[in-house]
């Protein structure tokens, strides 16, 4: 039997750790249950992926500087000339592969700022190409949300349309395309991909008493607020640091996280604006660095969805400064929807009478949390059974999982 070529396409390797942890988990299930593929990807950072996971990897954009403001002449015109080339390349790439995945991520939402001829076009050209090239595209646990801006919803509705097979990390995220007009009667909802990464030991680097970790981003708001940037930001940093500064006053140690390359200088204006060596920051490069810091702290406050999950997985009590509802879903999922806090309008006092409340049940969810990854757990065995169904039904597998293709 000739191996399966397989393609993975994302923005990955570009510094979101995130991204790269769902791939991760695609990559452990490919080499799992179908070790004789041949696998390549189509991402952000090739060198990365290359390096990182052993697979060739090939640019996503041809040119290079896609996603910097272009004001120069130059600059505009190299970024319309790349779109047209992308086009030919996407296909090309397409071509050679029997099935590709995109393997979770939220490429179906805008709930950052985005604009609809960055990657809501490259997913476009994926999904297109995979439909008239007879390729199978598949957008694995993904995350969506209904999108406002009319040139991204269609770009966005269109590649969910084209896609050969569609599962998702909440039902808010199928809700959502049902709701901009996607047939989404045969999609499944599993948790998202990072549960299914391994997990590490329990007590394997337990932190000091009374450690907390604290998850910050670069954030801003979503694609809607872009007017009010900036005050946001400094709401959201001026209240994260209010928040810490009390901590470090009771004597907890305070360790930061980040979830992408760009909250760096958030955890550095945080560091230097408490300046107190109780205040430490990691240096994680994956979500198993990531992890290993939430299961050594007694309780977690994070922003970004992936330190979230991470928190949540090592069975960490966890408060979500929610940016979006997929916050707020996956904390219900988890059985911690109590423990939310709006990211736009941080309030340190609410927050840190939230994080009590979240100490004082730190027993009780902790036994919620081990329930409930045994359920995520079990979940994703069954989204990799059905994704080797709809992919690659020539396994023998027993399944009554038939191929989509929507119109």
């Amino acid at each position: 039997m000739t191996a399966a070529r397989v393609g993975v396409f994302g923005l990955l390797g570009s510094g979101n750790l995130g991204n790269d942890g769902s791939l991760e988990a695609v990559l452990g299930y490919l080499r799992a249950e179908h070790p004789e593929a041949v696998v390549d990807a189509l991402c952000g950072g090739p060198e990365v992926v290359a390096a990182r996971y052993g697979i060739p990897a090939t640019r996503l954009h041809w040119y290079r500087g896609e996603y910097r403001t272009a004001s120069r002449a130059g600059a505009i015109v190299g970024k319309g000339l790349g779109k047209l080339v992308d086009a030919v390349r996407t296909a090309a790439w397409v071509r050679r592969h029997d099935v590709v995945i995109v393997p979770g991520m939220g490429v179906l939402e805008a709930t950052l700022p985005l604009r609809p001829w960055g990657f809501p076009y490259s997913l476009f050209l994926l999904c297109a190409g995979g439909r008239l090239l007879r390729t199978r595209v598949a957008l694995v646990g993904v995350g969506a949300d209904t999108i406002s801006d009319r040139p991204t919803r269609t770009l966005v509705r269109w590649s969910a349309r084209l896609a050969t097979y569609r599962s998702y990390r909440d039902a808010l995220s199928r809700d959502a395309m049902r709701a901009m007009g996607v047939d989404t009667a045969r999609d499944e909802v599993y948790p998202d991909l990072a549960f299914a990464l391994p997990t590490p030991p329990a007590g394997a680097s337990p932190g000091p008493p009374g450690h907390v970790c604290v998850g910050v981003m670069d954030f801003h708001g979503g694609n809607d607020d872009r007017a009010r940037a900036e005050e946001i930001h400094r709401r959201y940093l001026d209240g994260t640091i209010r928040f810490v500064r009390t901590l470090v006053g009771e004597g907890r140690p305070v360790r930061l996280l980040t979830g992408d390359a760009c909250d760096a200088p958030v955890a550095g204006a945080i560091l230097d604006a408490v300046g107190s060596p109780l205040v430490t920051a990691a240096e994680a490069t994956s979500l198993a660095d990531l992890m290993k810091e939430t299961a050594a702290a007694d309780t977690v406050v994070a922003t970004r969805y992936h330190n979230l999950v991470c928190a949540l997985k090592t069975g960490t009590p966890t408060l979500a400064l929610s940016y979006a509802a997929k916050s707020d879903t996956l904390m219900a999922r988890m059985g911690l929807d109590a423990y939310c806090h709006p990211a736009r309008e941080v309030d340190a006092d609410r927050l840190l009478g939230q994080f009590r409340a979240l100490e004082r049940s730190s027993a009780e969810l902790r036994r919620t949390l081990t329930e409930r990854n045994l359920v995520a757990t079990a979940q994703l065995d069954h989204q990799f059974t059905a994704l080797t169904a709809a992919l690659f039904p020539a396994t023998g597998h027993d399944h009554d999982h038939t191929l989509r293709e929507t119109p």
